[in-house]
This record gives C-alpha cells, sequence and structure tokens, in this order.
C-alpha cells in the first residue's frame, strides 16, 4: 500500500471560495455576513472535484490512500478573530470528513485547526475532540504561525502550544507542521513562507527540549524538511554549540519528514542524509507546483516516481516510506487500516 500523508483540498466546490468571500467581507460588514446553512454543496459536487481530480490522479500515479486535509492557504488564520476562524475551521473540516465518507478507501481525514493570532491555543480543544471523535481525523495541521508571516507566536517549544500537544499525546496523533497563506509581502506563500516556517520550526524545536515533557509527541515537517535535511551538517553543529543530544536522539524519535520535494536530486539527498524510519511518503497533491517539469516530462508532483527511481533505497526501505512508517507515526490511521483488514 502506498500512503501519501499530505494531501489537501485544494479542488473543493467554487461555492466554498465564494462563501469565504462573504465572510471576509462580512468582517467589516456585518450585514453581509453569510449563514453556514448559505453554504449548499452536494455529494455530487464532492464527488465531481474529487472524481476528476485527486482520485484520477492517485490512480494514474499509484498511491493508494491520501491523508486529506483542508486546503492549507485556505486557513488563512490572520483574517478575522478566533469566531471567523472557528466557524470556518469546521466548514472545512466537514468538507473533507465528506470526503472521506464519500470515497472510504482512499481519502482519511486530518484536522485543520481554528486559530487566531493572539488566542489561546487551547480554544482549538473542541474542534479537535469534534474531528477526532466524530470525523475519525488522524492527524491536525498545526500552524506556527497564525500570523500569516509577521511571526507573532512564541515559539513551537513555548507552553502557550502545551494545550494541544497535552491533546495530541492523548489521542496518539501526530501534528504537521504549516503555515498558510502570508499576508507579508517580503514572503511568497509556497516558495518562501512555507519552507521558512519549516526550517524555522526545525530549529525552534532544536534549540529546546520539548520532547522532555512530551516524549511520545510526533511532528511531520512537510516540503522535506525546509532546509533542514539540506544543511545537515549545520544542525548537527548547532545543536553541539547549544550542548544538545545527538539530532538522532535529540529529535528524531518525534519529528519526521515528507517526500514533497519536486525533483530526484532532492529526493535522492533527503534519503541519504535523513534515517528512512524518518520519511514518509507525500506528495502535496494538488498543491503548491501543479505544472510539468520540462527535464522530465512529468509533473513535478509526482513524487513516487522519485521514490521508484532511487537506487539508494531498497525495496524494504521504500516499503517503510511507502506504509510503514505512516502506520507507525499515524496509529490512528494504522488501526483504522486493521479494522478493514488491510
Amino acid at each position: 500500500m502506498i500512503i501519501d500523508i499530505h494531501g489537501h483540498y485544494t479542488t473543493a466546490p467554487a461555492a466554498l471560495g465564494a462563501w469565504r468571500d462573504a465572510q471576509v467581507a462580512g468582517i467589516q460588514d456585518p450585514s453581509k455576513m453569510p449563514r453556514v446553512a448559505d453554504l449548499k454543496i452536494s455529494d455530487d459536487d464532492l464527488r465531481e472535484t474529487i472524481e476528476a481530480n485527486q482520485l484520477k490522479l492517485m490512480k494514474q500515479r499509484g498511491s493508494d490512500l491520501t491523508v486529506f486535509s483542508p486546503r492549507a492557504s485556505f486557513m488563512a488564520h490572520h483574517i478575522g478573530d478566533f469566531q471567523v476562524s472557528s466557524t470556518w475551521a469546521a466548514i472545512c473540516n466537514e468538507l473533507c470528513f465528506r470526503v472521506s465518507e464519500l470515497f472510504p478507501d482512499y481519502f482519511i481525514p486530518a484536522a485543520m485547526l481554528p486559530q487566531s493570532p493572539g488566542v489561546d491555543p487551547a480554544t482549538c480543544i473542541p474542534e479537535l475532540v469534534k474531528c477526532v471523535e466524530q470525523y475519525g481525523n488522524v492527524a491536525l495541521n498545526l500552524n506556527p504561525d497564525p500570523s500569516g508571516g509577521h511571526w507573532t507566536s512564541p515559539p513551537l517549544s513555548d507552553r502557550h502550544w502545551y494545550p494541544i500537544y497535552e491533546k495530541m499525546v492523548e489521542y496518539d496523533i501526530p501534528a504537521m507542521v504549516h503555515v498558510s497563506t502570508s499576508c507579508n509581502a517580503c514572503f511568497h506563500t509556497t516558495g518562501a513562507h512555507y519552507i521558512n516556517a519549516d526550517t524555522t520550526a526545525f530549529m525552534q524545536l532544536l534549540q529546546a527540549d520539548l520532547f522532555k515533557d512530551f516524549p511520545t509527541l510526533k511532528f511531520v515537517i512537510p516540503h522535506g524538511g525546509g532546509a533542514a535535511p539540506y544543511h545537515w551538517g549545520r544542525y548537527r553543529g548547532l545543536a553541539q554549540e547549544l550542548k544538545k543530544p545527538l539530532l538522532q536522539d535529540h529529535l528524531l524519535n518525534n519529528v519526521f519528514f515528507d517526500t514533497c520535494v519536486y525533483h530526484q536530486p532532492g529526493i535522492d539527498l533527503l534519503t541519504k542524509v535523513i534515517p528512512v524510519d524518518n520519511i514518509l511518503f507525500a506528495s502535496e497533491m494538488i498543491g503548491a507546483v501543479r505544472g510539468i517539469d520540462p527535464e522530465t516530462g512529468f509533473n513535478y508532483d509526482d513524487t513516487k516516481r522519485y521514490i521508484e527511481a532511487s537506487t539508494q533505497l531498497s525495496a524494504d526501505e521504500k516499503h517503510k516510506i511507502y506504509e510503514g512508517n505512516a502506520r507507525r507515526v499515524y496509529p490512528r490511521l494504522d488501526a483504522a487500516l486493521k479494522a478493514k483488514g488491510l
């Protein structure tokens, strides 16, 4: 089985975006604020968007199951207040749950949190509880920068985040560290802000001793881990200067990386530097880079092709990346598959 642990509902029906536009307009003019009931998306609408997009490409490229969460750039936690984020997160999470109900063999949901700048993360707990207990979510996306590129929140190691971590440990679910849209003109959303955030999260965890308080807490740093694997010597050296343990002891029991790296040399370096046990297959499909690479003739985000082409990975190591590691890092996913006899 090939499990893609990083998928977003980037092809949601146009009605969702129109409702969000109305909600944003309603922040300034409450008379324009739409009701949740105003959003009308049928099961047929969902089927059409999934079958013609994510599911079609999954079948073409040979992946079997996607951990499916709301569109990352749509989270936009910096817009409005907590109530705005709470309503928006609930809508987006419900849609992903409905997709997983319509296509249970292909999608399993992960939760977007209703984060808001300056608001206690504990306010996210009710939505997380609903997503896990009612929707069967197997993971969550945690935005380390709800301000949208201005970084007003404390580091991930700060006790500010502990209410979410406590719930993660209770449910035994990992968090993908994933920012949203950048509203800072200095940082392009997918080309700079995402990769900056991945790198920043890794360094925040390196500087601290978070996993002494939460030894079973698990994070997935997406997009190949930002800069971390490609400057591994720098981070090993910084850990040494900070009197931290070796990285494999300090972080790699708790921190994992995905394969959303869109060329062969990047994947080869990732799998050479990072232990295979810490790498999980992902494509972010359909996501940040949708074009065809003129050097290969294939889509940049067809990441399975890079794993298959690797000359340094054994069959057993490829199995770990494709399935084994995901089952270990996402216990609720493993339990759901075992319940189906898989």
